[in-house]
């Protein structure tokens, strides 16, 4: 049996979210969250999900739980807000305890409440949103159906594993620019060695690690999304899964 379309209610009070059902009144076969970058918050990505509008699925946004100091206005997953004292810049890499317990107990809650199973949920999050998603999945959350990270590594607080067996099954598409990029040489191995399977991207002629702007960039990830996305039209009602 598909799980049901999440409700707010469903989640606890102080996460801020919004849910966007499938287009076309289709029944939710899959659920997709959404992670801003640093500093950004869940309005964008709202717009988003809609622009998306990726058949038989649900996409749910959510906000960074911390907003940042000093008035800068937007919010972070960090555990923690530090300063470059050379560049002046915010670390994206602060930890991430706080985010991975919240990410985990949404999962689970699409997991136990929405009757969903785990390969059905997927993540697509931006910078430190897609940091926060890996983080998640490396502090033991059982394999989901994929993770798409925007130019966000695998935190430093997370471990690869030496035995490809302990690695996390749960797929990884990772994209960056091919300059000014934290999708570094180092960053894809120690990715590589705590996933079994990963996906580069490298955007060409892409300064920087932004949000695709045009089909070319959104393509890879439009491909990802059609091999990792379930699908139940046609399939006769009380039809049973196998495999």
């Amino acid at each position: 049996m598909p799980g049901r379309l999440p409700l707010p209610s469903d989640f606890d009070a102080q996460l801020q979210l919004t849910i966007s059902p499938p287009p076309a009144s289709q029944a939710p076969v899959n659920v997709l969250l959404l992670l801003h970058g640093l500093g950004d918050s869940a309005v964008a990505f709202t717009h988003l999900a809609k622009q998306l509008a990726l058949p038989e699925t649900a996409c749910i946004v959510l906000q960074g739980p911390t907003p940042l100091p000093f008035d800068l206005g937007g919010f972070h997953w960090g555990d923690d807000i530090v300063f470059d004292q050379t560049t002046g810049q915010m670390d994206f890499d602060t930890g991430f305890v706080k985010a991975s317990k919240t990410l985990s107990a949404v999962t689970r809650i699409l997991i136990e409440e929405c009757k969903y199973q785990s390969q059905e949920i997927l993540v697509f999050g931006f910078g430190q949103g897609g940091m926060a998603a890996l983080a998640m999945m490396t502090s033991g959350t059982d394999e989901l159906g994929g993770i798409i990270s925007i130019g966000g590594p695998l935190p430093s607080s997370s471990t690869s594993m030496s035995d490809s067996t302990m690695k996390n099954r749960t797929p990884v598409l990772v994209l960056g620019g091919s300059s000014q990029t934290l999708i570094t040489t180092n960053a894809l191995t120690k990715l590589r060695g705590a996933f079994q399977f990963v996906e580069y991207k490298k955007w060409p002629n892409k300064v920087g690690d932004g949000m695709p702007r045009s089909r070319d960039e959104m393509l890879p990830i439009m491909f990802f999304f059609s091999h990792r996305l379930r699908s139940r039209r046609g399939v006769p009602e009380g039809s049973i899964e196998i495999g």
